[in-house]
């Protein structure tokens, strides 16, 4: 099996399937698994931020062994077997489908002139208080959301699959692949700067910062090329991502951001309430047209047309190493 068509795999089936509502999926049991361990490693653990360690290692180690042993297994058994295991974690990894559906839903209502419906569809994706937004903070949030995952969603799962395909082949891609996303989904459950997390989803937090980095940097050119092949604006998503790219607490989220607002010509960022509480983040990029639903729209297309790009990349550049490293092995 080629860790090629592994990638290629996945994203068919992301595009067919999307996230299915499956109880037995790899991310909800993470989800899961970190709400028992945190219940455990909190009693058992002090202080706070050793029992958050604790936490994070069992759950990334854990659920990287089960996928790259059973597919390492299962390829022992029968190279086809092998390749539908390990593309079934790949796929479990990307999130192209759902980040383009939960947006849609939003923009559609908005489209309907629903803000009741568009306030409580966005607030699936985002973490603020939404039921004061207007369509502009609306559409805002949704926007932010799409361009924020589309790195975690999307390319820097890809990245980690192809690093661990060149160290281990498939089975060290699906390793890879699917400890990146488990340090994601605890990053999402326990990274949060509140009394309860701060000190407890430290490690998490910054884990996976680290693991994002080099991801959200190669992100910007491959969003460059889909504006351009979009016609849309690449010269501004470039330059509104060096210029706006710090613009966030996180060291990786608004580059993507940024990158997405400069393409479509809109400003994002700004006040957001959290709890009942203002927050007054810096705002990203350039109001050149006022942002509404119509830009949630392009912004999936965007989204979309940067993940099969990113997705074509991975694929070549695995064929490449592949090529080049086989008479080596």
């Amino acid at each position: 099996m080629t860790l090629a068509s592994m990638i290629a795999g996945a994203m068919v089936l992301d595009f067919l399937l999307g996230d299915p509502q499956w109880r037995i999926h790899p991310v909800r049991l993470m989800g899961n698994l970190t709400t028992q361990v945190e219940w455990v490693a909190r009693r058992m653990f002090s202080p706070a931020w050793f029992a958050g360690l604790d936490t994070l290692l069992t759950v990334v180690v854990g659920f990287a062994l089960l996928a790259g042993l059973s597919t390492f297994i299962a390829s022992e058994h029968c190279p086809w077997l092998g390749l539908a295991v390990g593309t079934f974690w790949v796929y479990s990894t990307l999130a192209p489908h759902d980040l383009a559906r939960h947006g849609r839903t939003v923009a559609e209502a908005l489209q309907r002139n629903d803000l009741g419906v568009a306030r409580k569809r966005v607030g699936w994706i985002v973490s603020r208080d939404t039921h004061a937004l207007d369509e502009q903070g609306i559409a805002r949030a949704a926007v932010e959301s799409i361009a924020e995952n589309l790195v975690d969603g999307v390319t820097a799962a890809l990245f980690w699959t192809v690093i661990g395909g060149i160290i281990g082949g498939p089975t060290g891609a699906v390793t890879a692949a699917v400890a990146f996303r488990a340090i994601n989904t605890l990053d999402a459950m326990i990274g949060h700067r509140n009394e309860t997390y701060i000190t407890f989803g430290w490690a998490a937090a910054r884990l996976d910062d680290v693991v994002n980095f080099i991801p959200a940097r190669l992100t910007l050119p491959i969003v460059v090329l889909a504006a351009d092949l979009l016609k849309m604006r690449p010269g501004g998503a470039w330059r509104i991502a060096l210029r706006d790219g710090q613009k966030h607490a996180s060291p990786n989220s608004a580059l993507s951001e940024a990158a997405v607002a400069g393409a479509l010509g809109v400003q994002i960022g700004g006040p957001a309430v959290y709890g009942g509480v203002v927050h007054d983040y810096p705002t990203i990029g350039d109001q050149v047209e006022t942002i509404g639903h119509t830009h949630i729209f392009a912004a999936i297309r965007l989204m979309l047309t940067t993940s099969w790009l990113c997705a074509a990349i991975a694929a070549t550049v695995s064929l490449m190493l592949d090529s080049a490293l086989s008479p080596l092995r």
